[in-house]
């Protein structure tokens, strides 16, 4: 099963192929340019001026490299890292020989400089590149901080006790019942034991959903209804651990359990193009006074996001029609090597 490692955090050579990756590289290398444009500038009011120049020369060079680099990502990432670091720095530097060159063909630049031309782009890219591996570096800690979250907040305390109560309350009039609660107890806490980097199908991550719920009708009973709205989805495309349970213990506990009438969560998946759009909704009866603890558990969630897609996962909440939704849109991911 693909895990966290093929995401690209956690890559020491980017994944070129990430708007994450793209949108950070656009910036730290428009950023030097502008930097080099104000040290070159003979006063502050022709800043702009040699920034547009620069600009003119810089935009083109980075758009190919990165679509170079966007083809050539699975090869990269086969090589040893230092081999395929290099290997990237050596396309910069050959790149910007041949621009420099086809600019002079041109007589669009003086003669010479083509040296510093080079230089200056193998440079910016040996920054760049070690920028992406200190940050893959510090990400490392956040998969074991994930790890405690969902070992220690995923699943309340108060659950447990009140599905050990309503088990208890089954043993002897329907033990079959009673047992096969007791199961979906015991398989809702292994996938909290599991390891929150390997990441799981959206088949199983389905089927703890609808255990999870069906543990909870056993206590709130005909206040609980449930709505699953799944549409034409690939049952084995992985995804992060614990993405479903976690949203429909809020939806029960902030929508359900502080309205005696009770009412329903509605769980829609559907899947777009390269993109999987999950949402649930309950209604808004004793939102206001969960409010923290619903904050908390949508920062973790957003934080699991951001560690295994970068900026290509979207977690959104939304209130309409007295209903309270949390949508997240997924990356369908690419097999990697």
């Amino acid at each position: 099963m693909t895990s966290i490692r093929h995401f690209p955090a956690t890559y020491p050579l980017p994944d070129w192929r990430n708007f994450g990756v793209m949108l950070r590289v656009l910036i730290g290398v428009n950023a030097l340019a502008a930097l080099a444009a104000l040290v070159q500038a003979s006063d502050i009011g022709k800043w702009l001026d040699n920034y547009l120049q620069l600009a003119a020369v810089v935009e083109p060079l980075l758009l190919i490299e990165l679509g170079l680099l966007s083809l050539l990502r699975d090869m990269l990432w086969r090589l040893p890292l230092r081999v395929g670091q290099t290997c990237v720095v050596g396309l910069a530097g050959g790149l910007a020989a041949g621009m420099f060159l086809y600019a002079r063909s041109l007589a669009l630049v003086e003669t010479g400089g083509a040296l510093r031309a080079v230089l200056l782009a193998m440079a910016t890219t040996m920054l760049l590149l070690g920028y992406f591996e200190l940050r893959s570096r510090a990400l490392s800690p956040a998969q074991a901080e994930a790890r405690l979250a969902a070992l220690n907040s995923r699943i309340r305390p108060h659950f447990l006790f009140n599905s050990l109560n309503a088990v208890l309350s089954l043993i002897r009039a329907r033990p079959q019942q009673a047992e096969e609660a007791l199961e979906s107890l015991s398989d809702l806490f292994r996938a909290a034991m599991r390891d929150p980097g390997e990441m799981v199908c959206l088949a199983d991550e389905i089927a703890l959903g609808r255990q999870y719920l069906e543990l909870e009708k056993l206590r709130l009973g005909e206040r609980l209804s449930v709505d699953w709205r799944v549409g034409s989805v690939a049952m084995d495309l992985p995804i992060p651990p614990l993405m479903l349970q976690p949203l429909l213990e809020n939806a029960v506990y902030h929508g359900i359990e502080p309205s005696a009438e009770g009412g329903v969560v509605r769980i829609a998946i559907e899947q777009k193009a390269n993109e999987l759009h999950i949402a649930i909704a309950n209604p808004t009866t004793g939102q206001a006074q969960h409010a923290a603890g619903n904050r908390m558990a949508l920062t973790n969630i957003r934080e699991r996001l951001a560690l295994y897609y970068d900026l290509e996962a979207r977690l959104e909440t939304v209130i309409e029609d007295s209903r309270y939704e949390v949508r997240i849109t997924l990356p369908c991911p690419q097999k990697t090597p």
